[in-house]
């Protein structure tokens, strides 16, 4: 029925874990799991700033807890979740890089950048697998949500940045591209159990600041969309959400993209 559709995307009771939960779209994540009722365990390197970010949602009235380490220390991510009972959403986001031009870019930067993206992901899911199974057994599903780009589909167009700290990183998209294929891969090996496993592709998330800063730049960002214009951080809440939620029960191995019609040119 109509009126039974908005409890489709309610979290209400669930227990969400999000990695780089501090960060630009990793708190307007965190955020709407946390308006849609589930207790989120927020995670990141940088304890200050996640605490801070912790008091914020306190005092909104949401339940959340944090968790200050690196999601590519595998043994501290093992430690972890091997206490937690129970686990419903796992939202694996974060990644490390270091840009560089390409002729200053080393193999090492593409090594961290891959382990803190793919190989964290994988390892998080793996250690999360027991709690997970745990969700299933409480609530009939658990869903995992791997945060990819657009550029992991296409790449970047490097007439509209035309300064070099513009540029997306060359590390960072082929290991976008190798998240998704993670996806897949472990939404095949999950789905007999009712694990879901999809990807949420964001497009041009610009953090705040650069329409007034360079508005130029701005615009050619919000051309290269059908829509003529960039996102907005809470506009990442809608497609997460479907994708946590029951209202994707029959969704799994796929990749969910929010870029504004940025790829289907």
């Amino acid at each position: 029925m109509v009126s039974d559709t908005p409890a489709l995307f309610r979290l209400d009771g669930c227990i969400a874990f999000v990695s780089g939960a501090s960060g630009h779209l990793g708190s307007a994540m965190s955020r709407a799991l946390c308006g849609a009722g589930a207790h989120v365990i927020l995670n990141g390197r940088d304890e200050a700033r996640l605490k801070k970010f912790e008091n914020e949602l306190r005092a909104e009235n949401y339940s959340v807890e944090s968790a200050a380490f690196a999601i590519a220390d595998f043994s501290t991510v093992e430690k972890f979740f091997s206490t937690r009972p129970r686990l419903d959403v796992l939202v694996n986001n974060a990644i490390s890089m270091t840009p560089a031009p390409m002729a200053a870019l080393t193999a090492g930067a593409f090594d961290e950048t891959y382990r803190s993206s793919v190989t964290a992901a994988f390892a998080a899911t793996r250690a999360a697998h027991p709690a997970l199974r745990s969700a299933v057994k409480a609530n009939g599903a658990a869903s995992i949500v791997n945060i990819a780009s657009m550029y992991g589909m296409v790449a970047p167009d490097s007439r509209i940045y035309t300064k070099p700290e513009q540029a997306s990183p060359m590390h960072y998209g082929p290991a976008k591209a190798a998240l998704l294929q993670l996806t897949r891969h472990l939404a095949a090996e999950l789905g007999k159990e009712n694990i879901r496993v999809n990807a949420l592709v964001p497009g041009p998330f610009p953090r705040d600041g650069i329409g007034a800063s360079d508005p130029a730049f701005a615009e050619r960002l919000a051309q290269k969309t059908m829509l003529g214009r960039v996102g907005s951080a809470n506009e990442i809440a809608g497609p997460l959400l479907f994708l946590a939620s029951r209202a994707s029960s029959y969704v799994t191995g796929t990749a969910l993209v929010a870029d504004g019609g940025w790829t289907a040119w």
